[in-house]
C-alpha cells in the first residue's frame, strides 16, 4: 500500500479503536491518526508473526488486524499518559 493509502486506513482504524474505547486522551485527532496509523503496522506485524496475516490491503481481514492494532496501541497509551 501507499503511504497515502496507509494514512487513510490508519485514520479510520484509529477513529473506529477511538469508538470502541472512548476516553479523555490528550493530544486530539492527530494523537488518533498516529495511534492509528502505527496501530495498523503494529496489528500487521503481531498478524503475521501469529500466522493470521498481515495487513495486505483494504479487506476485511487486515481492517480488523488493523483495529486491533490500534486498540492495542490506544490502552498502552493511556496507561503511560497517566503516569
Amino acid at each position: 500500500m501507499g503511504i497515502i493509502a496507509w494514512i487513510i486506513f490508519g485514520l479510520i482504524a484509529g477513529a473506529i479503536a477511538k469508538l470502541i474505547m472512548p476516553g479523555d486522551d490528550p493530544g486530539g485527532i492527530i494523537v488518533t491518526i498516529i495511534i492509528g496509523i502505527v496501530g495498523a503496522v503494529v496489528g500487521g506485524f503481531i498478524g503475521g508473526i501469529l500466522g493470521f496475516g498481515g495487513v495486505s490491503g483494504f479487506n476485511i481481514g487486515s481492517f480488523i488486524i488493523a483495529i486491533l492494532g490500534a486498540i492495542i496501541l490506544l490502552a498502552v497509551y493511556r496507561a503511560v499518559a497517566r503516569r
